[in-house]
């Protein structure tokens, strides 16, 4: 190699960190490998006994694993700019990872159940705390919308500039539209 001709050398694109967060099964896994580019690495395990009485499953009864540090995605926008996407882990037991998580972020998709927005006020007071842009996708599983926008507003006490957006997490596309809608928040400059 030639180190003479180092001012042609391709530089390094552009990396953005985006977290995909919510309360244990909102569907923050679902999320990263709809809109990953690949398969994205996943930290989960199998729920066993051990966490009876710790996990609630009210309303999620199917789930079988837990994510129990992070997922990991990325979106290659174009040459110069690579999205990374990071999951989190849902139950309280795990919000310690958050803390590491949130380093770098610019902003977060907040991920709400309608028939369990009581999972869903520690995740926004997270953010809101610390002052990091966010939007809120409300999980439309199976394309129900059993709320009305003003209604989960009201119930999740959210600011009026705080997007509120319906998703399907399992859609690629509606995915993708919320995170537009985050970027747009963020480059908005509204917390």
């Amino acid at each position: 190699m030639d180190y003479a001709d180092s001012d042609r050398r391709i530089p390094a694109p552009l990396a953005v960190k985006i977290l995909i967060a919510g309360g244990f099964g909102v569907g923050k896994s679902t999320m990263v490998g709809a809109v990953s580019e690949f398969a994205p690495l996943r930290t989960e395990e199998y729920l066993t006994s051990v966490s009876v009485g710790v996990d609630d499953l009210e309303g999620v009864r199917e789930k079988s694993t837990t994510t129990v540090a992070f997922d990991f995605g990325r979106i290659t926008i174009n040459r110069d700019l690579v999205v990374y996407l990071f999951g989190t882990p849902g139950q309280e037991r795990f919000w310690f990872m958050w803390d590491d998580l949130v380093h770098g972020a610019l902003g977060a998709v907040v991920l709400v159940d309608t028939r369990r927005l009581d999972i869903s006020f520690a995740s926004i007071d997270f953010f809101e705390s610390r002052g990091i842009p966010f939007v809120v996708g409300v999980n439309c599983f199976d394309g129900i919308r059993d709320r009305t926008e003003q209604e989960i507003r009201a119930a999740l006490d959210l600011d009026a500039q705080v997007p509120l957006v319906f998703c399907d997490a399992r859609d690629r596309g509606a995915g993708r539209d919320a995170l537009v809608i985050l970027v747009e928040h963020i480059m908005g400059g509204r917390n």
